[in-house]
């Protein structure tokens, strides 16, 4: 059945620098019949996708308005400074804030880092987008903080970065609009956080036939040596069963009698 006859499918907005991919392969796994449409969407811009209708959950930096979102919070990210290659800083492991008072520092409109007091001096311009400040980064317009992975995603040969350790960090979050928590909102909430498909908010799979029961045999006591007889069966049965019971036994007394026998003849002297 294809998707437009079903009507089911699950929109996925994430921001720059976000990777849903691993849950995503959950998805298409365990949901193979609902497909799941991936949105990118500029920080600024996934929450108001969200509201609009034009995604069912989204993959966000907090801080965000939550004003009717759900938001579970996911993890930190170290931040970063990026910098040319020749820069003084490049030569360390790490950076802290105050080792960055002399720089200009560029503030991006979409910086999604919360400053309480911004390091360094403030840049001549301010860029719209990460992007375009990374790109003045390289023409030696100053330095960039930002979280890691935005700094891997516009990473250039030209360019290097150091951890900040004291600087804010920025945390991803999934996120959804409060009054339209689907089922297929549950679903994805419940891989993101990790339950099995037979959890109770997962999707079971079908219940596997049960096997028919099997007739049962009575079991011989430990030691006896007895055969297992099944039980039930005719009246007939169970005389013949107990005619060979008792040919068995009369048959092993006859054979002791003829070993005890054997031994006593042998304890006999000649004359």
């Amino acid at each position: 059945m294809t998707e437009e006859e079903t009507g089911e499918v699950f929109r996925l907005a994430y921001v720059p620098g976000v990777t849903p991919a691993k849950w995503v392969n959950v998805w298409t796994e365990r949901l193979p019949d609902v497909p799941i449409t991936l949105v990118a969407v500029p920080a600024a811009e996934a929450v108001s996708l969200l509201r609009s209708g034009g995604a069912d959950a989204a993959f966000v930096r907090l801080p965000v308005d939550r004003d009717g979102l759900s938001v579970i919070p996911l993890y930190v990210e170290t931040t970063v400074v990026v910098v040319p290659k020749d820069h003084a800083v490049a030569a360390a492991d790490e950076v802290a804030t105050a080792e960055l008072a002399d720089d200009e520092v560029l503030h991006p409109v979409d910086d999604t880092i919360e400053w309480t007091v911004r390091p360094g001096q403030p840049a001549f311009t301010r860029p719209a987008t990460t992007a375009e400040a990374v790109e003045l980064v390289a023409a030696g317009a100053g330095i960039l903080l930002v979280p890691q992975s935005l700094a891997r995603l516009h990473h250039r040969r030209d360019l290097t970065y150091r951890p900040v350790p004291d600087a804010p960090q920025s945390q991803v979050a999934l996120t959804w609009p409060t009054d339209a928590t689907t089922d297929l909102v549950e679903d994805f909430i419940g891989i993101v956080r990790g339950r099995t498909a037979n959890s109770s908010r997962g999707r079971a799979p079908a219940p596997s036939a049960q096997k028919p029961a099997q007739g049962k045999t009575r079991k011989p006591a430990q030691g006896s040596g007895r055969r297992a007889v099944p039980t039930g069966g005719t009246e007939t049965g169970r005389k013949e069963a107990g005619r060979k019971e008792a040919g068995r036994k009369e048959t092993g007394r006859k054979e002791t009698g003829r070993k005890e026998a054997g031994r006593k003849g042998k304890g006999k002297r000649p004359r």
